[in-house]
């Protein structure tokens, strides 16, 4: 039994030991595992997997051999010799405790995100990345890992630890009766715990010594003029024994303390004098390359007018230069002397663009500190925005993005790789609302490419996307997460800077395949946290052919139910209402009911108002049977199914099965839609498809999206005092439920801005006029009061609740809906009104009368990034018709009934009254309608 245990394939180790396993469990290199060396009869080998300590003991039995005996119901297995037992469990599995999927080596490096392997499975559900540590791939049915699964030890440390361990355990069991008989005879020291200690920091002496050397250096960068103290305290300690050895380890810490005080001064001092010198040339992170946006210039129209907006003058030419690295818009005026007037305006005097609604080419810009004058140009508004945009969130001084950019793209590859360059589906360049060549060059914040019939493998898959995207943008991006269900896959990728603000990665799929067993069909999905933002991302391969649109739907309907996403509180909710952004595309299948000619005729006339007519995803939707209340951006491109492959000059309808020929309408097949939450930022500016990647039968669809966001809020007053607590007050409210049951109902309340969910009394009256309908009613008696965990109005202006309507028999969901507060914020009640959905259906609606009330000392607040642009409805008239871009995706989601400004309501950019104000200046600016697309640039 002296025999050394020892490891091979099969077999986990981490240092020292062996680990067996058997069938149905999956392990990583994240183990506590303990040594008994050499095993003795009756030992017991242990090890801590999976938070579960594993006992198994060597015994010899009657005869005298050996086996290894477990309670995990493993078949005995019995041997003559210790060597005999430690052959077999060399073998692959034959373990005690599961089959390994992969051997970690022993002494082996952690390996990288991208040294991962990915391989395919569905459904397995992902532990919560640390909310501060490196976003990792968080699906382990995709094969990917998070960064750490487990209690693992790192060996420096453990080794370092149990050192200083050992040395004190010596001194107490030896020394230290020497250096208590020395204290009895009246001596000063304890000579052998100081050895002890001498012995225990020999190795902070010299890593101290490092870190003095490198820090020296660096003070000199900035302070060429210090004294070489760490030099000379060196060459001092040199040599030095026993208790000079300590006090000398004192002394060097004490000088790493002052230096570390000090040299932040004496660089914040340096490279304040060189910003001073010069203010327009902004350092550049070291850590990243990145490409610079170049200067963009307008040709401009201006008008001279007057306050109220009245024309005066003839126009004249200007030229209007956006510099978004230096922070600076320049309008310049050129004389007819050759004599040029610019004035310059900082990126902090621009307050607001105002988009004119009636006319599309018309841009208002207030200024601050300018006379008022109004000003037109010719140029592509859009474009202008999005660089104006770009401008104040690079130069914000905010720590967290009010804003972000999200890149969607959706593809059915045929079954076939991708082309080497795919450039023009991720820059959204194409047929259809294409971006500007300005800002297609602008790297988005987050990329999600979902596709269909993809043959690669998902570690081949990913590695290409990231290429490809660092080839044109400079940017490493990191993955968040990958899903696979056979060849459907999702990919979301993220700029680095943005790793630690996602948290709560979460990954499922749905088959919906034959009988719902098969994943040739169904769905693959993401979701996380964006700081305090959830987002969710639903990649789907729906039914095919143009007679099976009923099944479609319930393809979708089964997706909405079974993907498991998200907060597992909401449960209650289906995702669709679960994520404050949920984004779902993919391969939805549905075609176009009219005869084919007829479709080709509208296609080569370039009409395709009919044919969306006809298109059966838009019918369903206005039937409310799919998609209930999803957004999705107007189709300006043409079908991208079924294509000739190798060309998008012709369609080809006739497909040959096995059970006959086919026809295939040329279609919409591949969509992206969207639903957010009320009073949310969402602004989609790019809706189109590619016109140049011709593998596939199919053309890849993109989208482009600007997204409100918000941080993860910290008080700057602290926790609410009773005297400073907000409340969230229901003076009534009235739902009206589908059902013919007479039972009695109360409503559970859930938000991220309460502790846990609340619950009503049951409703205290109800009536029917319609035996398939029921009004129940709650007065503010039976309503709880909603205390949330924060009182700024700063972070409940961004909140929302969510409402669930239960039966009192079988607590049965009858609907579900979402309010946001902020309209409610105020000191009297509002009025809120909105519909209730349940599984997907429109199910009845909900109504009532509530008020959020935040103490005075609470009411600070500030505007938003996506604030900063609003629409004028009519800018002839002053002070009427200003529409924030949010408040567009709201109309149809919940309405505010007869709402009046309070005091405590949050202050807004008003352009109007920016007008009035004397040191205030705006500008308008007017193009002509652009002329038509050609078929090439969209």
């Amino acid at each position: 039994m002296a025999a050394e245990w020892s490891s091979g394939p099969g077999v986990v180790t981490s240092g020292p030991g062996v680990v067996t396993s058997g069938p149905g469990m999956v392990t990583t290199s994240s183990m506590l595992m303990r040594r008994l060396s050499p095993p003795a009869p009756g030992s017991r080998p242990w090890f801590l997997f999976q938070k579960h300590v594993h006992t198994y003991r060597i015994l010899p039995d009657e005869e005298d051999f050996l086996a290894v005996q477990t309670s995990q119901g493993v078949q005995v297995r019995r041997f003559k010799t210790l060597s005999e037992l430690i052959a077999l469990y060399l073998q692959p599995n034959q373990g005690l405790v599961c089959t390994l999927l992969f051997p970690v080596e022993r002494e082996k490096e952690k390996e990288t995100v991208e040294d991962r392997d990915y391989s395919d499975g569905e459904d397995e559900k992902p532990p919560l990345p640390p909310r501060s540590g490196s976003t990792s791939f968080s699906s382990t049915s995709a094969g990917l890992s998070p960064t750490s699964l487990g209690p693992a030890v790192p060996e420096g440390p453990a080794e370092s630890a149990n050192g200083l361990s050992s040395i004190s355990h010596e001194y107490l069991k030896g020394s230290y009766t020497l250096d208590l008989e020395a204290v009895k005879g009246g001596a000063n020291s304890l000579p052998h715990l100081n050895k002890t200690l001498v012995t225990s920091c020999k190795r902070l002496h010299s890593e101290v010594d490092k870190v003095l050397a490198g820090l020296e250096i660096l003070s000199k960068v900035f302070d060429q003029q210090s004294s070489p103290m760490v030099s000379k305290i060196l060459q001092q300690t040199a040599g030095q024994s026993g208790e000079q050895e300590l006090e000398s380890l004192v002394l060097k810490l004490s000088v790493l303390k002052d230096f570390l005080s000090s040299i932040e001064k004496k660089a914040l001092k340096v490279l304040q004098e060189m910003s001073s010198a010069a203010p327009t040339a902004p350092p550049q992170p070291l850590s990243r390359k990145a490409k610079s946006i170049p200067v963009q210039t307008f040709e401009v129209k201006l008008d001279i007018t007057l306050g109220d907006l009245t024309k005066i003058g003839k126009s004249q030419k200007y030229t209007l230069s956006v510099d978004v690295e230096g922070g600076k818009l320049v309008v310049l005026k050129k004389q007819k002397d050759s004599q040029e007037d610019w004035n310059t305006f900082t990126h902090d005097k621009i307050r607001q663009l105002i988009k004119s609604q009636r006319v599309q080419n018309k841009l208002g810009i207030v200024f601050e500190k300018e006379k008022d004058k109004t000003q037109r140009k010719d140029f592509k508004r859009e474009a202008f925005c999005q660089l104006l945009q770009l401008m104040k969130n690079k130069h914000s001084h905010q720590d967290e993005p009010d804003m972000i950019s999200i890149f969607i793209g959706t593809w059915n590859m045929g079954s076939v790789p991708p082309p080497k360059s795919i450039t023009s589906w991720f820059t959204s360049k194409g047929l259809g609302k294409t971006l500007d060549e300005v800002t297609m060059a602008i790297p988005h914040d987050i990329y999600v490419f979902g596709t269909q019939e993809n043959s690669l493998g998902d570690k081949e898959w990913v590695d290409f996307l990231r290429t490809v995207l660092k080839d044109f943008t400079e940017v490493e991006y990191r993955p968040v997460a990958m899903q696979s269900l056979w060849n459907i896959k999702v990919v979301v990728l993220v700029k680095p800077e943005h790793e630690n603000r996602i948290s709560h990665v979460s990954t499922s799929s749905v088959k919906t395949g034959i009988a719902n067993t098969l994943g040739n069909k169904g769905a693959v999905g993401v979701s996380f946290m964006f700081n305090g933002t959830s987002f969710g991302f639903v990649n789907c391969h729906l039914t095919s052919g143009n007679e099976k649109t009923a099944r479609r739907n319930q393809n979708y309907l089964d997706i909405l139910r079974l993907l498991s996403l998200g907060d597992k509180q909401l449960s209650s909710f289906d995702i669709s209402l679960r994520f404050t952004h949920l984004f779902w595309f993919g391969d939805l299948n549905y075609r176009l009911d009219m005869d084919i000619q007829e479709i080709l005729n509208y296609i080569s006339r370039k009409e395709l108002e009919p044919l969306l007519k006809v298109d059966q995803l838009n019918l369903e939707k206005e039937k409310h049977k799919v998609f209930l209340r999803f957004g999705e951006e107007e189709i300006t491109f043409p079908p991208t199914y079924r294509y000739e492959r190798g060309s998008r000059d012709t369609y080809v309808w006739h497909k040959q099965k096995p059970t006959g020929v086919r026809t295939n309408v040329p279609s919409w097949c591949d969509r992206i839609l969207w639903k957010s939450y009320p009073e949310t930022h969402v602004n989609c500016n790019a809706y189109g498809c590619t016109d140049d990647i011709v593998t596939s039968d199919h053309s890849p669809v993109f989208g482009s999206f600007e997204v409100g966001v918000t941080s993860q809020f910290v008080s700057k007053k602290g926790l609410s005092k009773s005297s400073e607590q907000a409340y969230i007050e229901f003076e009534s409210i009235e739902a009206i439920v589908k059902t013919s049951s007479r039972t009695k109902f109360f409503i559970e309340f859930y938000s991220t801005c309460l502790e846990e969910f609340k619950k009503s009394f049951e409703n205290d009256s109800q009536s029917s006029d319609n035996i398939n309908f029921l009004k129940v009613q709650w007065s503010s008696r039976q309503l709880p009061t909603l205390k949330p965990i924060l009182s700024e109005i700063e972070y409940l202006q961004d909140q929302h609740l969510l409402l669930t309507v239960k039966s009192l028999d079988g607590y049965e969901s009858y609907g579900e809906c979402v309010i946001a507060l902020k309209s409610m914020i105020g000191s009297t009640a509002q009025q809120f009104l909105t519909y209730l959905s349940h599984r997907g259906e429109e199910t009845g609606n909900i109504r009532g009368s509530m008020k959020v009330r935040v103490p005075t000392e609470r009411l600070g607040t500030r505007e938003r990034l996506y604030e900063w642009i609003s629409i004028d409805k009519d800018e002839t008239t002053t002070g009427k018709g200003k529409v924030p871009l949010s408040a567009r995706a709201t109309q149809d989601y919940a309405k505010s009934v007869g709402r009046k400004p309070t005091s405590a309501e949050p202050p807004t950019a008003n352009p109007a009254k920016l007008l009035e104000e004397p040191e205030k200046g705006r500008g308008w600016w007017a193009m002509p309608p652009p002329s038509p697309p050609s078929p090439h640039s969209g």
